[in-house]
Formats: structure tokens, C-alpha cells, sequence
């Protein structure tokens, strides 16, 4: 059989094994008019007043919308909000953008224009929370553990403030959008890694499609509340990436149902777990960077066999990548035992650990191997993957393999748009 895989920007057709199981999330047809459904979401939201009679001409407002690494319809929803804008009376200069960055790398100017649109761009002051800019963040109080939180000024000292998000499974967070664009999005660094530390992630709820009960989830939505957000704006999207639903007003009721709505189509029951699972991150932006991959294999992690393989198709056209810690923390670990046990051990904080903590998780369970033009095989090893260069032939490899070792024809899952379907045995 021939399957098409979210890879890059183009994708890929691969034949695998008749009789392979592939899973997708329930398809939602795109809406015919999105810019017409968000302007009726901004006039009719959930859980509070029409946006236009909670805004007033003389408010700052700061717009956080998402990084480079998400497919956001920014500019879609920048429109439907400069009309409200024009409406209230409210000045371009009192306008703020702010990207959450949370840990990652500033965006350029021309990823900016991609993200939101040139003309929010020219008409609208720009900021980007970078967490590691001390100068640049706010004490807004302290969580029940005593933990300061410091958010970005820009954020902080809004007088109105309004989030925009899309909603997807995550891989410990349960969903992304609402509270995660304050935190991680334009929180501190040490923020981010004290919501992100080890025992929290390693918690058997802080997993996919998971709130309630999920200590990092809570955690990182006790410190959005310290600061929160007066109006939101959160989206789903289909495999083609248009948006297929739009949920807009308070925090709690507007994320709530955005994540029951997705929780639907994504969430796939399967009957049993599979030898070998051949997966995606979603293709652009979603794989980048082999950062940003392990959501993939985390997501076929949950139908793999233990001692299975995963066979990872991801472009990584940004490497590993050269920011952050991730790689040098696999690297210098040199095994999932020993990333476990450092990310463990009393006082170790490092950026990015919580993601070389999941890909160890994933490695305790299976074999990754990995298709990509951005990382080469030297770069592959080094962080614990086996590379690969014919994804077809590595399929068949493997299946012949598991057939040899154990007497019966391997079981193979196939999850073309890798972390947008979320399997779980059922």
C-alpha cells in the first residue's frame, strides 16, 4: 500500500506493507469562511462579553501570538482583530505583538511576516519574549510551592491582554494553546525550567490529551493565572492546516471547549500495540528541528511493542538545532540511562533537559531510526538515532527482522501526520 507522509513542506509517498495499519485523526473540512467565523467568535465568545465591549480607546494591548514553530493563522486573526480595533477607537501605537519564544530562537523578519502578516508587522509595535532576558521580565507573584514567576514586561504591563493560540495534543502539557502562550510562551527561563522539571514530566499523567490530574499542566496554568489574559483567540486546524474551528473568550471556557473539539478527532483508539511504527512530526513547521521531532516519536511511542521499532520521516531543515541544550545534553549523556539520570540527579537544571528527558523515555522503549535531510548521520548518532536514508527499505529491513527473530510477520502502524494523531491502545 502507498501512503503520503507530512514531511517538510511537500510531504512524501512511500509503499509500505499491505495490511499496515494507518491511523489519522478524524478529517474536519476547512471552514468556508474563517475570516467570517472569527469575526463571529470576537462578537459572540464563550465565557465572556463581545471583545468590542470589553475594550476601551485609551488601553494598551498586547497581542501574544505563536513562534515559528507552530502553524498559526496569525494574520487571519490579526484582521478580524484590527476591525475591532477601528471600531473601539484604539491606536495602532498602542498596539503590542509579542512572539512566545518560551525557550526557542528568535524569529526573523521574514518568518515574522510569515507568522502574522506584513501589514500587522508595519502597523504595530514588535517584541519577542526571550527568556533568557532578565531585564526584560516582570515578578507577577508567586506559585503554591513559592516559586516566583516572571513574565515579559511587554505582557505584563498591558492594560489589556489577549493570547492567540492553536490547539493540538502535547506530549506532557495535554494540549497546547490557552495558558501555555504565558507559560512557557513570554515566562522567564527560569520558569520555564522549574514548570519543566524532571519529576513533572516523568509523571505518568503529564501526558498526551491529559489536563485535569496533570501536575505540569496545572503548573504551568497556576502561573498564567497570576497574569492572566483578558481575551483569547485559540484555533483548530486539519492535516492541510486550515483552520477548522475558532474558540474565542475567556481562558478557562474557551480553551476547555477548543480542547474537547480537537480531543475528538485526534484521539485514535487502537486495538493493540505494533512492532514497528512508522511516524512524522506533522511536516512545517511542526519538524523543523529534530527539537521539536520528538513529539513524533513520543507519539508512536505510546503503540509500540517494548524492544519495537520507530521509524521517524522528519526534515529537521533547522538540524538539531544549534540553540539551546538538547543536543549537547544527549550528546555529552551518551545514553537514555544516563539522560535519565542526570535529568534526576539533585541540582541538575539545563535548558531544553525535559526534551532530551522524553526522547530518553522513548528509547527505554524502542529503537528510533531516522529519515532526514537536516541531520546527517554523524549528527543522528550522536543523539542516540539510527540514520537512514531509504525509508521504504528500512520499513521492510525491520519487518524482515522482527519476522526472522520471533516466527510471525511483523505488525506495522503507520501515523502519516505523526503528532496531530494521537494512538492509544483501547
Amino acid at each position: 500500500m502507498r501512503v503520503w507522509l507530512a514531511y517538510g513542506r511537500d510531504g512524501l509517498h512511500v509503499r509500505i506493507p499491505d495490511g499496515a495499519h494507518a491511523i489519522e485523526p478524524q478529517f474536519e473540512p476547512a471552514l468556508p469562511a474563517p475570516l467570517e467565523a472569527v469575526r463571529q467568535a470576537l462578537a459572540k465568545p464563550l465565557g465572556t462579553l463581545p471583545l468590542k465591549d470589553l475594550l476601551d480607546s485609551k488601553q494598551r494591548v498586547c497581542i501574544v501570538h505563536s513562534d515559528g514553530t507552530r502553524p498559526m493563522p496569525g494574520e487571519l486573526l490579526l484582521t478580524a482583530l484590527a476591525e475591532v480595533f477601528s471600531q473601539v477607537g484604539i491606536p495602532d501605537a498602542q498596539i503590542t505583538l509579542l512572539n512566545a519564544l518560551g525557550t526557542h530562537r528568535p524569529n526573523t523578519r521574514e518568518e515574522l511576516r510569515e507568522l502574522v502578516g506584513e501589514e500587522p508587522l508595519r502597523r504595530y509595535r514588535s517584541e519577542q519574549s526571550r527568556s533568557t532576558d532578565a531585564a526584560a521580565m516582570r515578578a507577577v507573584g508567586r506559585l503554591s510551592d513559592g516559586t516566583t514567576v516572571e513574565l515579559h514586561r511587554a505582557y505584563v504591563d498591558a492594560d489589556f491582554r489577549i493570547l492567540l493560540g492553536f490547539i493540538e495534543p502535547h506530549f506532557f502539557a495535554g494540549f497546547s494553546g490557552g495558558p501555555k502562550s504565558v507559560v512557557p510562551g513570554v515566562a522567564s527561563q527560569r520558569v520555564i525550567q522549574h514548570v519543566h522539571r524532571a519529576e513533572l514530566v516523568a509523571h505518568p499523567q503529564a501526558t498526551w490529551g491529559v489536563l485535569d490530574g496533570n501536575p505540569l499542566w496545572e503548573t504551568l496554568y497556576e502561573g498564567a493565572c497570576l497574569c492572566p489574559p483578558d481575551f483569547i483567540i485559540n484555533v483548530a486546524l486539519n492535516k492541510e492546516k486550515k483552520v477548522t474551528a475558532v474558540f474565542a473568550g475567556s481562558l478557562d471556557t474557551a480553551h476547555r471547549q477548543g480542547v474537547e473539539y480537537v480531543r475528538k478527532s485526534a484521539m485514535r483508539a487502537v486495538p493493540k500495540l505494533f512492532d514497528v511504527v512508522v511516524t512524522t512530526n506533522s511536516g512545517y513547521p511542526l519538524d523543523q528541528n529534530l527539537y521539536q521531532t520528538v513529539k513524533g516519536m513520543s507519539a508512536a511511542a505510546r503503540v509500540v511493542r517494548p524492544g519495537g521499532a520507530i521509524i521517524m520521516a522528519a526534515e529537521c531543515a533547522d538540524g538539531i538545532p544549534d540553540h539551546g541544550a538538547f543536543g549537547e545534553i544527549v550528546r555529552e549523556a551518551g545514553s537514555s540511562e544516563k539522560i535519565l539520570e542526570l535529568v534526576h540527579s539533585a541540582g541538575y537544571c539545563r535548558p531544553d533537559q525535559w526534551q532530551a528527558q522524553v526522547l530518553a523515555q522513548v528509547l527505554q522503549k524502542a529503537q528510533v531510526y531516522l529519515y532526514s535531510d537536516g541531520i546527517s548521520a554523524t549528527q543522528a548518532r550522536s543523539m542516540l538515532l539510527e540514520p537512514i536514508t531509504d525509508l521504504e527499505q528500512t520499513i521492510r529491513t525491520v519487518a524482515a527482522a522482527h519476522e526472522a527473530a520471533t516466527g510471525r510477520p511483523a505488525e506495522i502502524c503507520v501515523l502519516p501526520q505523526g503528532p496531530l494523531t494521537i494512538p492509544y491502545v483501547g
